[in-house]
């Protein structure tokens, strides 16, 4: 088999990776630091004695690009995430003291910055920290008579320090804002986020006041699931059982952070009925035509766009999606190991990057993750249509491989190139 890259066509224009036979070091789940204590991974360790892995770093280094950065945040982010045993997976952003969520947050930024810049300065993590501390004491400088007030009055002064006098709003969906309100860094710098982080500053807020000893009382926060509200505390002996859904745990927090990501930089943005595996399937020409809708116009020439663009050197917006993030997203989503759905989608990602060995690897883990659910399926349900289209892919892969001298063509254009556009 040739040591050149395989290549995939996505939505008309041709990306690569290096192949799978490239002599690449094995990215470890959570790399060892260079202390004589190596790190190890205390979360759920499935995945690491399947010894899967990951291959965007290395692609990467493969292609010139300095990795470095990247590598040491994605080791931030994992140092973090051993921490996360089960009774903390559970526990509310609110009382978590385990697992430093801003920190672990500021990681996921750091790596995506590191991707799309290829910056010789890494992501300031720490400047960002100070800057959530300020949040807090700049609230015990303006508010120290509401620290001695009722719960409700507390709470409620804290709401307009946050969302009036310092500015932070909600992103509307309506709206496209770009990928400046997932990342916690570029919340604080324009005060414009998703919910899910404008939870994450309440809560930061909440545990510094906390560890100073100006609050007394439980603390609950309110998640809005609509697309308006914005996250809101209450005291948490008066919670009611129909609060128990809008309560954000640690787990839940990372997850939805990044499948946010996940959703924003995934590199097939039609179809929006569909799930995102369905559409990158669809890509590649594994579902039935019957199974398709007519593509409108609009989505054609959204793809010719994107496809002008790229052809032409410049990569694509946000708007069409980026596979840098896109993969590093689900690999994190992989390292916190809460649905095996990810490896999944992180295989037919591969797939499109040629890394057809690989891609196989991870379908085939996740149908032994699968296996004993997927036999007490409903027939009919909506996710036999999804396994369907598994099982094609995998014969798709399985034919890919038993042919002998595949490489890439003569005409390439990488997006691992230095081409990105800033966020």
């Amino acid at each position: 088999m040739s040591s050149l890259a395989s290549s995939s066509c996505i939505s008309g224009t041709l990306f690569t990776f290096p192949s799978s036979n490239s002599k690449f070091s094995k990215f470890q789940l959570c790399p060892s630091s260079s202390s004589s204590h190596p790190r190890v991974v205390m979360c759920k360790a499935e995945y690491v004695a399947k010894d899967l892995n990951f291959v965007l770093h290395d692609a990467l280094d493969a292609s010139g690009l300095d990795t470095s950065h990247a590598r040491v945040a994605r080791d931030g982010f994992c140092s973090q995430i051993r921490r996360l045993s089960n009774i903390e997976r559970e526990t509310s952003i609110a009382i978590n003291r385990c697992v430093d969520l801003a920190k672990t947050a500021l990681f996921i930024a750091a790596e995506d910055d590191s991707l799309v810049s290829h910056s010789s300065v890494p992501l300031p993590v720490d400047a960002f920290i100070e800057r959530l501390d300020d949040l807090s004491m700049g609230y015990c400088t303006h508010y120290s008579s509401s620290l001695r007030s009722s719960p409700e009055n507390f709470l409620g002064s804290l709401e307009r320090y946050l969302y009036v006098n310092k500015g932070f709003r909600r992103a509307n969906a309506n709206i496209e804002t770009g990928p400046r309100a997932l990342y916690l860094h570029s919340v604080l710098t324009h005060r414009l986020g998703s919910s899910v982080m404008l939870s994450l500053i309440y809560s930061e807020i909440l545990k510094m006041l906390r560890l100073w000893g100006l609050l007394d009382f439980d603390v609950e926060i309110y998640f809005p699931h609509d697309l308006y509200s914005l996250p809101k505390g209450y005291p948490k002996k008066k919670s009611k059982l129909s609060d128990h859904p809008h309560i954000m745990t640690s787990e839940s927090l990372l997850v939805e952070i990044l499948r946010n990501l996940k959703d924003a930089f995934w590199p097939f943005q039609h179809d929006h009925n569909r799930s995102l595996f369905l559409r990158a399937a669809n890509a590649a020409n594994c579902l039935d035509k019957r199974d398709i809708t007519e593509e409108s116009g609009y989505e054609l020439a959204s793809a010719k766009a994107a496809q002008h663009r790229i052809d032409r050197g410049v990569w694509t917006s946000v708007r069409f999606g980026d596979m840098r993030r896109a993969l590093s997203a689900c690999e994190r989503l992989i390292l916190l190991e809460t649905d095996p759905k990810e490896l999944r989608d992180y295989s037919v990602l591969l797939y499109h990057c040629g890394f057809y060995i690989e891609s196989l690897q991870y379908l085939k883990f996740y149908r032994e993750k699968t296996n004993s659910s997927t036999k007490r399926r409903l027939l009919h349900s909506s996710s036999d249509f999804e396994e369907d289209v598994v099982d094609k892919l995998i014969v798709r892969l399985n034919l890919i491989l038993m042919e002998e001298g595949w490489s890439k063509p003569s005409y390439v254009r990488s997006f691992l190139g230095n081409n990105s556009e800033p966020w």
